[in-house]
């Protein structure tokens, strides 16, 4: 299995639930700021038309892209790690809201700022969006540890991912004690320590 990844990017969700399971899997990291071309020579485009990361290569060729598909077919790679519910539960179906949520609502809105080309009216009704949101989940947080209850799941760590850009985009989260908790605590885990220094 090889992940292909531009470490910081909504893909290193991916990355840290393979550790977290303990896959074996080849990591490709992809520069998203050039050619995309791969260390094989293809480029991105190739291997993905979407020229997107994360792409997960199967060891039958198979591709698979998009996190909530990818970080769905992770979690089932090894139910027994627990970290999605199991699947046609109540509970499967709200983990699936969450990355409904993580990826539509939450990943475009921060992932704008990236883009200096926005205007400043523009960033303002961004950060309006986002404060909106990031109010939703800081509730969400004061009722539980995780995103689907209080155990770790693959939701967790795409939101994780998402919320880490705060900083470097100068988003004070810091009034959404709820978040910030849950930041620490997930930063805390030793997968997503080893990925953040891969």
């Amino acid at each position: 299995m090889k992940l292909y990844s531009a470490p910081g990017s909504g893909s290193s969700a991916a990355h840290i639930c393979l550790v977290e399971e303990d896959i074996p899997f080849d990591l490709v990291k992809v520069d998203l700021r050039g050619d995309r071309r791969l260390p094989d020579g293809r480029f991105l485009k190739d291997l993905n038309p979407k020229n997107a990361v994360p792409v997960l290569e199967l060891d039958n060729g198979q591709v698979l892209t998009e996190n909530a598909a990818i970080l769905q077919f992770i979690a089932d790679f090894k139910p027994s790690a627990g970290l999605a519910p199991a699947s046609n539960t109540f509970a499967r179906v709200r983990l699936q809201e969450a990355l409904s949520f993580v990826g539509t609502e939450l990943h475009p809105t921060l992932g704008a700022f990236f883009d200096p080309r926005w205007p400043q009216e523009a960033r303002a009704v961004l950060l309006e969006r986002f404060a909106e949101r990031a109010s939703y989940l800081d509730g969400v947080l004061q009722e539980s540890d995780y995103l689907v209850g209080d155990r770790f799941s693959v939701a967790d760590a795409y939101l994780y991912v998402v919320l880490s850009w705060c900083p470097m985009l100068e988003i004070n989260i810091n009034r959404y004690l709820n978040l910030v908790a849950f930041q620490e605590r997930v930063g805390d885990r030793p997968s997503v320590k080893l990925v953040r220094h891969a």
